[in-house]
């Protein structure tokens, strides 16, 4: 049971909240709404731009790559482990929903760290990766809000 469970967890953190939310909320907050836009777009140009040097620049292996027998119980998405992707997007939404709407959307870090425990938990990431993931998302959504104003 844990297993289907932490594959639908690290599925969710896939990407595709980052535009479903967002467009619920729009629907139910426009005001909102449009302080989140702009923060979570920037943000999330930001991450994938800093994510995709860092990952590819260090190349640090996977598990299944490092750890003699190991082996992943799903497919990785790319080829590198730090950081992880799934983590800073996860921490990413997180932090820019909490800035934006309060204590409220407090609760989605829950979910970010659930993400980045399932990442460990199906052996596509080492934990410092998805330590190092959900920092770089949270201060890259504080960064890009102190930039942007947002408070």
């Amino acid at each position: 049971m844990v297993i289907p469970m932490a594959k639908a967890v690290s599925h969710s953190g896939d990407g595709y909240l980052h535009v479903l939310v967002p467009l619920l909320l729009w629907s139910l907050d426009p005001a909102g709404f449009n302080a989140l836009l702009p923060l979570l777009a920037l943000t999330l140009v930001i991450e994938r731009s800093v994510y995709f040097c860092v990952k590819n620049g260090l190349r640090r292996p996977r598990p299944q790559e490092s750890v003699p027998g190991f082996r992943s119980l799903i497919r990785a998405s790319d080829q590198f482990s730090f950081p992880s992707g799934h983590s800073s997007g996860a921490f990413l939404l997180a932090t820019c929903l909490l800035l934006v709407y309060g204590p409220v959307a407090g609760g989605l870090f829950l979910w970010g760290f659930a993400v980045a425990l399932s990442r460990v938990l199906l052996g596509v990431h080492f934990p410092g990766d998805t330590l190092a993931g959900a920092l770089m998302g949270t201060g890259l959504a504080l960064l890009t809000a102190s930039l942007l104003g947002v408070h």
